[in-house]
Formats: structure tokens, sequence, C-alpha cells
């Protein structure tokens, strides 16, 4: 009987494809190896991340002075085009997120066209940043103009990149490896801006000496007179800066679109048409793990942002360390560097909510030291590097943990795909947010300190802000964040869970399409 049975299965063989098979009678298959992406493919991908960071560096240190000193625009209108620009910025996330979630499934893939048409475009618009014309008096909307076309066609490329990290590897830890490579070229991407940008339009620096009264201001008159030579030279580095940053741009997208390709889930080939875009977004912000992680990053942001946005005038004013700016600076985004390695291996080992906790809370210690100590150098270099080392922590397990989010999100609705750029869209669009409230109320609680405008010194009011704007008020925010943390439903052992189900789902969806496709051919065949 066995014997028999043996016979026909052997016959069967002959005559039809062994694709074909019905399951009972197909060879046993061997069990699929793992996803795993290249040390290059990682590389690549990293890169695509550089770009951001090297414009956004770039403009957050050097477009007010270029607007007020260079460009010589007036500063109430400076003023507008910044805090519009900003506001724009946030707005066109959810936006190009909305769009890309309307998009189809090309050859390219769905996020890769977005890359590829954004990028020239983004580089005119850039370098027109940077340029002054010749009719002074439509300047302001000139800069209004490029700097939010700027903003919209770096989110079409940002926007798409940030939720390619979905579509890399279908494995969390070869997500989760990619994302520290990004976030090493990222930072790295920080320092490349601000040592280029510096380097070139270094002598763009402006005196400041004493009034006849004995306080501190700006010679603001020294610049309205420069030479029309001086000033053209002023302006030929800014855009030889922006040339060189502009290629940057142009080698890193080439790279990413190169060396990336984008990947489709199974189980997504089986949906007929994608979710609507309202009714995707309803289900993200319903999501609970989004809303907390969101929740508790938005503090922890808002904590780095404090620091970030006050550094330069806390070092300046407070700590009297004038010509070390740049040099604490380089300190932080060094340190940055060299521990994003550290705090992968840290969230392999010990799992992503140690490390938010360790991470993040590190520079408490130092922040305090600041706070109670006297002006000191050393010290100073000490908490740069310490705040490094946090930052790290602050890049790196952002953008570790949402997908973990959306792995979550998928399992608990399997038929909603296409939702992933309405995750990345709304969570840079949170983080842009909390950036330009931080410079609200920076700005606005020194303005009722009596900050003087490009003093070389400020009174005891506004050096006592500065301190609680860089030391305190992050501190609170950064516990208040921790404590939010809490309520984050997935550790180490709901990810396993999840994962172990993401694979089942994939499976099932992988041999459904195989038995579709062998019914067809069968069908033919007869």
């Amino acid at each position: 009987m066995a014997k028999g049975e043996g016979a026909e299965s052997g016959s069967a063989t002959g005559l039809l494809p062994t694709g074909i098979l019905q399951a009972g009678e197909r060879p046993a298959q061997e069990p699929k190896k793992k996803q795993q992406l290249s040390i290059c493919n990682k590389l690549c991908y990293a890169v695509g991340g550089a770009p951001y960071q090297v414009t956004g560096c770039a403009l957050g240190f050097f477009l007010q002075i270029y607007l007020l000193d260079v460009a010589q625009v007036d500063p109430f209108y400076a003023s507008i085009i910044l805090f519009v620009g900003r506001a724009w910025d946030a707005f066109t996330d959810p936006l190009v997120g909305f769009c890309i979630s309307k998009s189809s499934w090309t050859r390219l893939g769905r996020l890769m066209p977005w890359i590829i048409f954004s990028t020239p475009l983004a580089i005119i618009a850039y370098f027109l940043i940077w340029f002054v014309p010749d009719f002074p008096q439509v300047q302001a909307l000139w800069y209004l103009f490029f700097y939010c076309l700027f903003e919209t066609l770096v989110t079409c490329f940002h926007v798409p990149y940030s939720a390619l990290t979905m579509f890399i590897s279908t494995e969390q830890s070869e997500r989760d490896s990619a994302t520290a490579y990004r976030m090493t070229v990222e930072v790295l991407g920080t320092v490349l801006g601000t040592a280029i940008q510096g380097q070139i339009i270094g002598q763009a620096d402006i005196p400041c000496l004493q009034d006849p009264n004995g306080s501190a201001v700006t010679l603001e008159g020294a610049n309205r007179t420069h030479s029309t030579t001086s000033l053209r030279k002023t302006q030929n580095a800014y855009l030889l800066a922006a040339g060189v940053i502009a290629s940057i741009y142009v080698v890193c997208a080439v790279i990413l679109v190169l060396g990336v390709r984008e990947q489709r889930e199974p189980y997504e080939t089986q949906q007929a048409e994608p979710m609507s875009f309202l009714r995707g977004l309803r289900l993200v912000m319903s999501h609970g793990p989004y809303i907390k992680l969101i929740a508790g990053f938005l503090f922890t942001s808002l904590a780095f942002m404090l620091v970030e946005g006050n550094f330069a005038l806390f070092c300046t004013y407070t700590l009297g360390f004038r010509n070390e700016f740049q040099n604490l600076l380089l300190a932080i985004m060094l340190s940055a560097t060299l521990t994003i390695p550290l705090w992968q291996w840290f969230l392999t080992q010990f799992g992503k909510k140690t490390a938010v906790y360790v991470g993040i809370s590190s520079a408490v210690p130092f922040l305090i030291l600041v706070a109670v100590m006297e002006s000191n150098l050393i010290i100073t270099y000490v908490v740069a590097v310490a705040a490094g080392i946090s930052v790290a922590a602050a890049f790196l397990l952002p953008w570790s943990m949402l997908p973990d989010v959306i792995d979550d999100f998928h399992l608990k609705h399997p038929n909603s795909h296409g939702t992933e750029p309405i995750f990345f869209s709304f969570y840079v669009f949170f983080t842009k947010f909390a950036s330009g409230f931080s410079l609200g109320i920076s700005t606005l609680s020194l303005d009722f300190a009596g900050y003087q405008t490009r003093g070389c010194s400020q009174p005891a009011g506004v050096r006592f802000t500065l301190k609680m704007l860089v030391t305190m008020a992050p501190i609170a925010l950064i516990l208040l964040g921790l404590l939010l943390f809490k309520l984050y439903p997935i550790d180490e052992e709901k990810r396993r869970q999840n994962k172990k189900a993401l694979q089942a789902l994939r499976e099932e969806a992988s041999s459904s399409g195989c038995s579709d496709t062998d019914s067809t051919e069968l069908a033919s065949i007869l």
C-alpha cells in the first residue's frame, strides 16, 4: 500500500512541475533564512539621513545672522521668515505623509520616487536661500518663499526616507542595526554642517563694542558701512558653503537610491486597495503605544532642544566662553557620534526601555553640576561630553522604537497597510512642534529678562534665565518624560511576541500566494 502511494507520487512528479504539487505531495522545503542586510546596504541607507541633518544644522545656526547682517533684511521681517518657515515645516510633514499614503507602488517602490524627484528641486531652493537678490524691495518675500519651498522639498525627502525603515527588511534586529548606522551618520551630518558652514563663513562674525554708557552692544553700524567688495565676499562665502552642502546632498541621495532596495511586505500584496488617509489617521492616533511613545519623547525632545537652542547664548553670556562655543559644540557631536554604537549594543543587551531610562537620565547629574557650580571651562567640557552621550540616546532610541510600535499596530490591524508614512510624518511633526515651542518660550523669557540684542554681555537677570533654560527646565522635562515612559507597554517580551506573530503572518501570506499561483498554473496546464 505504501509502495503504491509512492509510485503515484513519483508519477505525478514526473508529469507536473514541482511548484504546483499539492501540499501533501510537495517535497519538504528548507526553512527560510533570515533576511539579513549587508554592511554596504546599511551604510547606503544610513548615508540618506545626512542631507536632512547637514542642511538643517546650517540653517538652524546661521540663517538668522545671514538674514540680518548679510542680506540686511529688516529684523521684523526676518523674525516673520524664521517663524513662518518653522511653522510651515511642521505643517508639511502630515501633508506629505498624506500624499505618500495615496501613492501607488512602482517599479522603484512607493517611497523612492519621492526621494528621487524632490532632490534636484531641493538643491535649487537651498542654494537660492543663500543668494542675495538685487531687488531689496521684495527680499523678504524672496527668502520666505524659498525657505518654505526648501522645507517642503526636504520633507518630501525625509518623510519617505524615515518610513523606508520599515521596508528595508522585515527583521526587527536588522532594522534596529540599520537605524544605529543611520543615527551615527546623522550625528556626523550635524558635525559636518556646522564645520563646513562655520569654516567657510567664519569671517562674517560681528564685533561688539562698549557704548558710552558702559553697556555692551554690537556695533551693527559697522556691518551697514562695509564696502561693497567686503560685503560681496561675505555673500560669496555663503554661496560657496551652500554649494558644498548641496553637493553633499546630491551625493548622499544618489548613494541611497543606488544602494537600498525598497521591499514590500508579503501580506500587503493580498490587499485590494490601501486604506484612506483619514481612516488611517484615526487608527494611528487611537493606537495607545504610539501616543505614549510620542508623549514621552515629546518632553525629552523638548528638554534637549532647550539646551540646543540656548547653548550658544549660555556659553557666551552666562559662562563667559565666547570663543569656545564651536569647540564645545564639536565635543558634544563627536561624543554623540562615538557613543551611538555603544547604545545600540546596550539596547540589544538590556532592552530599549532600559536604554531610555539610562541614556536620557545620564545628562541630569551633569546639568545639576553646571547649575550649582561657578563657571569652569574644564567642567563645561566634561558636561559637553556627557551631554553628547545623552544626545546619542535621544537620536537613536525614538527611531529605533517607532518600528516596534508600527509592528504592534499591524498585528492589531492586519488589513490596514500603507499607514507607515502617517506614523513617521506625525512623529516628525510633533518633534518640530516641540522645537518651535521651545524657541518661542526661550525668546519670550529672555525678552522679559531684559535681553539686549547683540550685546557683548547681558544683565544678571538674563544670565540667570539662560541658566534655568539650559539646566533646571531640561531636568524637569526629562524627569516628566521618563515618568510617561513607564506607561509605554512594548517591553522586550512584547517585542518578541510581536516578532513571532508577524513572522507567522508573513509565512501564511507567502504560502497563500504560492497556493494561488500554483492553482493558476495547474489550471492552464490542464
